[in-house]
């Protein structure tokens, strides 16, 4: 592990698993790219959201969705805050707070990054290597701001509660990235409740809501005060309240879970798969609905996947990773097949 000025390394911080189906010389067939898990929200959902079209004539109130993620975490409504995706929710963060020193935990998303640097304050990163295991006591002693993703993206891993508690300590804000959480079988690693520590969840990747931009965070009363007040007004649409109270209550919770069931399923699945190959290794013990992969030559391999219309993610544009790494999102068994027979075919073409 290390810890490392941003100035050591300089990544693309504002690349994302997007903009590798943008300008292809082929249309995008398959996506492993992008960590949406579903191509479009459930029926039930899209029902709800038609519904709410003859509402829009009215200015949005977030009370009832406020009220229904407050339920499903165990909080009051004074420690949520709905925000117009996870990505608004690091930038109210980085306008609000005063670190002395703010530490990101890499490799992770690289938005709380660009949001604190934008912010035009000092970042530092700590490191993890090996299988990207965290070791609460290896952070530095005196970071004030500490940030880390919980299952990480894009490494995979999911770090105990244990472990990230450790990190809380006086004069310290923690804040976890959970986007990715409730795509694991039952939240085991959920800091959802927990009073001092500041969550940001999203309803991105499990509902196939890239495009309607809605999240929330949770956390102490006095912080959620302060960026409220620094969000612009009706920040969330009637739309995005609309999702947010819908996939909170307890069937779309109990669907949530089928999901992730599913996908765990389909996790192993790719990564017996991935194992079959020659001089491809998944150094962590992956968790989430993708999977971090290292192999040599991995830049010519997504451009080669890329020509017959099939999008990887890159690793290079996380610090702490290389060229050498690519992040593949979790599709069922017959896309990861496909995946895995052009894989064979772009490795064995001269290069």
């Amino acid at each position: 592990m290390a810890d490392h000025p941003v100035a050591d390394h300089v990544p693309d911080l504002r690349h994302h698993g997007d903009a590798e189906l943008r300008d292809a010389a082929v249309p995008i067939r398959l996506d492993f790219a992008v960590n949406v898990r579903v191509p479009e929200p459930p029926r039930w959902l899209r029902d709800r959201l038609a519904a709410g079209l003859d509402t829009l004539a009215a200015y949005p109130d977030a009370t009832a969705a406020t009220e229904a993620v407050a339920a499903r975490h165990g909080r009051t409504c004074a420690e949520v805050l709905l925000t117009s995706g996870a990505a608004e929710a690091f930038v109210l963060l980085a306008r609000i707070l005063r670190p002395r020193r703010a530490v990101v935990v890499h490799p992770q998303f690289t938005e709380p990054e660009a949001a604190l640097l934008a912010a035009g304050h000092a970042v530092g990163r700590h490191l993890l290597t090996g299988a990207f295991t965290l070791d609460p006591d290896a952070v530095p002693a005196d970071a004030d701001l500490v940030m880390i993703g919980n299952p990480t993206n894009p490494t995979s891993v999911l770090h105990p509660v244990s472990a990230i508690a450790r990190l809380l300590k006086p004069g310290r804000t923690v804040v976890v990235d959970e986007a990715f959480m409730d795509a694991v079988p039952g939240e085991p690693e959920t800091l959802g409740g927990h009073p001092d520590v500041v969550v940001v969840r999203s309803l991105t990747k499990t509902w196939g809501l890239a495009g309607l931009r809605v999240g929330y965070v949770l956390g102490p009363p006095e912080l959620i005060r302060a960026l409220k007040a620094a969000q612009p007004l009706w920040s969330v649409s009637t739309l995005g309240l609309i999702a947010a109270r819908a996939t909170c209550e307890p069937d779309a919770v109990a669907e949530a879970e089928t999901l992730a069931k599913q996908a765990d399923q389909d996790r192993e699945h790719l990564l017996a798969r991935l194992a079959e190959l020659p001089g491809v290794s998944v150094p962590a013990a992956s968790r989430a609905p993708f999977v971090l992969v290292h192999t040599p030559g991995a830049a010519i391999l997504r451009d080669r996947l890329r020509a017959v219309g099939i999008a990887v993610r890159r690793g290079d544009s996380f610090p702490g990773l290389g060229s050498d790494w690519l992040r593949i999102a979790v599709r069922d068994r017959t896309a990861t097949d496909t995946l895995m027979q052009h894989w064979r075919q772009a490795v064995a073409t001269p290069r």
